[in-house]
């Protein structure tokens, strides 16, 4: 029986060795899909977006290494860089497979693999992503041992659906059109992409889905401290997701965002796994609600002024450049004080402990400059450091000119 202390070395020299060898396989198989797509003469709709997905992949793939070489304890790590070898190697395959019955019109083995797994790794890639990383994050294990039936059933419908993509015979392309026999399918099994949530397996899928994203609200509102923290890494660049929706509207900018959020993601895990720079989310997020908000707003009262000033200006100039113009000017002197309102009405909102402490300083920075009573002075001191920073205990020491002895100056205002 091996000693357990030769396990941890082998075990901590595998996670090393995958996670070495991980972006070095994902650069491969990009690269390869590249160059295949290239002999194959396949058009790019959008460029911009093809290197953002590569861009945002290849975050999971990185962040992933990194996170299986630092907490290979942790399952969130190796979620994360099984997604990002997936991504690297199995559309190579695919893609391999189409070049190969293109220019030959026969497959041989690498392109029978490529076919076959084409066939069913979305699913488990998607329920890796979107469910099993939900439930186990931050720590690798369920919320509580209640959710294990949520775990089961999405394992259930995965499985299902794999099992069926796996069997699905013939192999059909994506991107190129062929179909290549496979050697262990089942004839009459068809592929469920078209039907997945009528499939009963599909159904399963679906509700494992709803349980993880219930989790993670449940997880959130009984976390405290820095499980909150990480918690909140991962809601916020979840919270991102939606503007993947203006990619088809604006293709230039939609095609950044969408790169965006493929990288916030694995990001925000990183750093919540790591526990790097936690509370900077606070930060973060207070940052992105006004500016947010500022944008819109300087948006709409831009888009108001220029319409409202060419209704009033163009019957008497003739063109509508004075009424940019002064959209303009306009904006730039709104600029200032409309962040400062926006950032006191966020403070007043989300951050009513912050904005109240800074109330009570600045309330105590006028006493200072006021009040001339020493005794009237400490206590105000006492009670301010009690508002704002609620320690169990608080009282202030002062040094006795005469004696310059130490003494107890102020009894503690609260004790518990």
């Amino acid at each position: 029986m091996k000693p357990s202390g030769y396990r941890t070395s082998l075990s901590r020299i595998v996670s090393r060795v995958v996670a070495w060898a991980t972006v070095p396989l994902f650069m491969a198989g990009m690269g390869s899909i590249i160059w295949l797509e290239q002999r194959l003469g396949l058009a790019h709709e959008s460029p911009l977006e093809d290197v953002m997905v590569f861009i945002g992949f290849g975050a999971f793939a990185v962040v992933g290494s990194l996170l299986v070489a630092k907490r290979p304890s942790n399952p969130v790590s190796w979620i994360m860089i099984t997604i990002g070898l997936m991504v690297g190697l199995f559309p190579a395959a695919e893609t391999y497979a189409a070049y190969v019955m293109t220019t030959r019109g026969h497959p041989d083995a690498l392109a029978v693999f490529g076919a076959w797994v084409t066939a069913w790794y979305w699913y488990l890639l998607l329920a890796l992503a979107l469910i099993f990383l939900p439930l186990l994050f931050p720590d690798g294990r369920l919320p509580s041992r209640r959710w294990l039936p949520v775990a089961v059933i999405a394992g259930i419908g995965t499985a299902g659906l794999v099992i069926l993509g796996a069997l699905s015979d013939p192999l059909i392309g994506q991107n190129v059109d062929y179909r290549i026999d496979n050697p262990i399918g089942i004839a009459g099994i068809p592929s469920t992409e078209e039907h997945l949530f009528l499939d009963p397996f599909g159904i399963i899928y679906l509700i494992g889905l709803i349980g993880a994203t219930a989790a993670v609200v449940v997880r959130f509102r009984r976390s405290r401290g820095v499980e909150r923290q990480q918690l909140k890494w991962f809601l916020y660049a979840v919270a991102l997701l939606p503007l993947m929706a203006i990619i088809d509207f604006v293709p230039v900018v939609g095609g950044l965002l969408f790169g965006l959020v493929l990288v916030a993601l694995p990001t925000a895990i990183g750093i919540a796994v790591l526990r790097y720079r936690l509370y900077d989310i606070d930060v973060i997020i207070n940052r992105t609600l006004v500016y947010g908000a500022l944008t819109v707003s300087l948006g709409l009262v831009y888009i108001g002024c220029v319409v409202l000033l060419r209704q009033v200006l163009a019957p008497l100039t003739g063109s509508s450049e004075l009424a940019i113009m002064a959209s303009t000017l306009a904006i730039a002197a709104l600029f200032t004080p409309l962040r400062r309102r926006i950032q006191t009405m966020i403070d007043r909102r989300f951050y009513r402990r912050k904005y109240d402490a800074a109330k009570v300083l600045a309330a105590f920075g006028a006493t200072v400059r006021d009040e001339t009573d020493l005794d009237a002075l400490t206590s105000e001191m006492l009670r301010v450091i009690d508002d704002t920073m609620q320690p169990e205990s608080v009282g202030l020491w002062q040094r006795d000119p005469a004696t310059t002895a130490s003494v107890n100056a102020a009894k503690p205002l609260k004790t518990v």
